[in-house]
């Protein structure tokens, strides 16, 4: 079976621009709750489906969003640019994931409460800004994403709980951004957690990035594992609220 064969296409707008996401419906017992799943840098992949269909399984609607607009992948000289003005652009960021976020809701009919939202690397970021944002699901969680961004979150804006995972070796995201992140959490009065792997380089979470070649990024069966039980239970506890 072809990548994303068992998922149904999912169109919906930021504005003008039409978004094409993926839908895993419950493949286990529903249980009524919706997780939205954010993609790497490039658009919706492997890795992203790998942990929506195990959301599925679960019982849980795993919606796998669209960051870029038609759900095409981004080619490798198109994503420096796409990137940047996320990065640079707090509150079209914010919108473009929150536009995920409103179609979930209305296609479900869902509260606030039944719904989370988890991303990897640049969708850990994106759904780190949704929190930032003050919009009101049960909880996010971010696995190797940057944690920085244009506009820290003000006292009392966070309103969902935060789950972080990164790995100490991640030259994307060093001390500092970390020391800063949960500063940021802190002062903002969030319900925050963050999970530091010793081992972990960046996309640690990503069975193929190995393929890249790129030294800053490898695969971590062990933080694989644990950050997708640290997941469940964080699901778990923030659904349970």
């Amino acid at each position: 079976m072809a990548e994303g064969a068992d998922a149904a296409q999912w169109r919906y707008h930021d504005g003008s621009l039409e978004l094409v996401g993926e839908i895993f419906e419950p493949r286990g017992e529903p249980n009524g709750q919706a997780v939205l799943v954010v993609h790497e840098a490039d658009g919706i992949g492997g890795n992203v489906r790998r942990h929506a269909r195990g959301l599925a399984d679960l019982g849980y609607i795993a919606a796998a969003a669209d960051m870029h607009g038609k759900g095409r992948p981004l080619t490798d000289a198109e994503i420096p640019a796409a990137l940047a003005a996320f990065k640079n652009d707090a509150d079209f960021f914010r919108r473009r994931v929150r536009s995920a976020y409103a179609a979930l809701k209305d296609r479900y009919r869902l509260a606030d409460c039944a719904i989370g939202a988890i991303g990897y690397c640049f969708g850990g970021t994106a759904v780190l800004e949704l929190a930032r944002d003050g919009v009101p699901l049960a909880g996010v969680a971010s696995f190797h994403g940057l944690l920085t961004t244009a506009a820290p979150a003000m006292p009392g804006a966070v309103r969902a709980r935060v789950l972080a995972c990164t790995g100490w070796r991640d030259p994307l995201v060093p001390a500092s951004d970390i020391d800063a992140f949960q500063q940021e959490m802190d002062s903002a009065g969030a319900d925050w957690q963050l999970t530091i792997f010793g081992r972990a380089h960046h996309s640690f979470t990503n069975s193929a990035v190995d393929d890249l070649g790129d030294p800053r990024m490898a695969f971590d069966a062990g933080a694989d594992a644990m950050s997708w039980t640290i997941l469940l239970q964080f699901l778990s506890q923030s659904f349970a609220r």
